[in-house]
């Protein structure tokens, strides 16, 4: 009898979705599965923003300790969640297939106030990246910390006096709760590994490695660790402005990153095209430009700031 895999997730419905994904793909493919939810320290704590935790893999940490303690076999996560270091003995097994890349704003009543220079609106994210983007381009406006899932943040935009908030339009998407009343960002640039979802085990589980290596999308797993090699080269995290995206045209890959002061003031973006096949290595050389463009500077200022 085959053994049964255990997939650790968080509780939340887009959390559920995605692991109910990766369970119909093993299901797919002859192998058994079942959910097994968890409660993450980033779904506790509602209030402090994110940046002041400052806790790297405050979603994905609890599911880590359940994994090593053999609790559960796999966790599903957001990719975009994932530090870039894993625990020791975990790795990354199979990265899904993309989906929607793009941030989303949901608006209460108009979007007036984006061509207004004069109104200051008032515009909810947890994101330190969306928040930064979006100071560089209405820095009249105001920010305000908005944290839990998709549904919680939807209920909070509803019940406070804000112009708007932001969204990872591919979880308002996935379970089919984007609003009538939203927009994509098509000038704001992802976090690494947007839209991505990605699936780790145990270094040592065979079985559950070989289960998963089918689910791997290639093109996917390259362009995201792509993204990933650049956030971990600038040695960044949910505490600092960084965002990156590649993608492939034809055999051509696509880069383009980005490095913001906190209040938006300051931006530093790279871009690159390559052949595909010699794509390795780009998102590390990406960050080496950001910093010798004075990105070492914007980021010990973060550093002192949040200090």
């Amino acid at each position: 009898m085959d053994k049964v895999i255990r997939i650790g997730t968080r509780e939340s419905q887009l959390a559920l979705w995605q692991a109910n994904l990766v369970k119909d793909l093993l299901t797919a493919n002859g192998h058994s599965a079942t959910l097994v939810p968890i409660k993450s320290d980033g779904d506790i704590d509602l209030v402090t923003p994110l940046y002041e935790i400052g806790v790297q893999g405050i979603f994905t940490k609890s599911l880590d300790a359940a994994m090593l303690a053999d609790r559960i076999d796999i966790a599903v996560h957001s990719y975009k969640d994932v530090p870039t270091q894993l625990p020791k003995g975990l790795m990354n097994a199979a990265v899904i297939e993309r989906g929607n890349v793009k941030d989303l704003l949901v608006y209460k009543k108009d979007t007036d106030f984006l061509s207004d220079t004069t109104y200051a609106a008032n515009i909810a994210t947890s994101s330190i990246r969306r928040k930064a983007q979006w100071l560089r381009r209405f820095p009249q406006h105001q920010l305000h910390n908005l944290r839990g899932n998709v549904n919680t943040r939807l209920q909070k935009l509803a019940a406070e006096n804000w112009d708007a908030a932001i969204f990872a339009a591919a979880g308002l998407e996935r379970i089919n709760v984007r609003p009538a009343n939203s927009v994509i960002l098509d000038w704001m640039l992802p976090a690494p590994a947007q839209g991505a979802i990605v699936v780790a085990c145990r270094e040592n589980d065979d079985h559950c490695r070989e289960a998963l290596l089918p689910l791997n999308h290639d093109e996917t797993a390259l362009c995201t660790g792509i993204e990933r090699a650049f956030l971990r080269t600038l040695l960044g995290g949910c505490t600092t402005p960084i965002s990156a995206y590649a993608y492939i045209d034809g055999n051509q890959l696509f880069f383009e990153g980005n490095l913001c002061s906190l209040n938006g003031d300051r931006s530093i973006t790279v871009t690159r095209q390559v052949p595909a096949a010699e794509a390795e290595g780009i998102g590390k050389d990406a960050a080496q430009e950001v910093l010798d463009k004075g990105g070492d500077v914007i980021i010990e200022e973060i550093r002192n700031a949040q200090g």
